[in-house]
């Protein structure tokens, strides 16, 4: 995941934000979904990706890659978590989960919905519900449960 792409794009979405309120990302693996410290909100969201596999170099495409981000603003200063799940290719033994590519109109759904979520949870906006869904990718088989991070810890909208 490019994070520096993330970020750069993150940093020019909240600029919106009260005068002296500034905002920053940080990509989390640890993050766990649904324990989150006293003041912070959550935000899942499923965004489609491409893996490819370190060890047999096989790629494969996903509409099924859950995001969790955390939030908080405290004072002035707002702070972001983000873990976006792994999957693991399904024809290797022992394969490592790996880490989802994104694309950057994915990326830029994905913020705008996040910055909408900020707004309602961080400041108390009535924005109703207007999530952007995201550009799926062309998927020629269905999901696999036991080789999907976000399934194995529950939180996979498949699941």
């Amino acid at each position: 995941m490019a994070q520096q792409e993330w970020t750069s794009l993150f940093q020019m979405k909240t600029n919106i934000f009260k005068e002296g309120h500034s905002w920053r990302l940080q990509f989390d693996e640890s993050l766990v979904p649904d324990s989150l410290d006293s003041g912070w909100k959550q935000y899942i969201r499923n965004t489609c990706a491409r893996f490819k596999c370190s060890s047999c170099g096989r790629g494969w495409p996903s509409n099924r890659v859950m995001v969790v981000f955390h939030m908080r603003l405290t004072d002035e200063q707002g702070h972001v978590k983000v873990r976006a799940f792994r999957q693991n290719c399904k024809m290797c033994s022992e394969a490592t989960m790996e880490t989802p590519s994104i694309t950057t109109e994915n990326i830029n759904i994905l913020l705008d919905n996040l910055v909408e979520k900020i707004r309602i949870k961080c400041y108390h906006e009535d924005l109703g519900k207007t999530s952007k869904p995201f550009v799926s990718l062309d998927v020629k088989s269905p999901h696999e449960p036991a080789h999907c991070e976000a399934c194995l810890t529950g939180i996979c909208t498949r699941n």
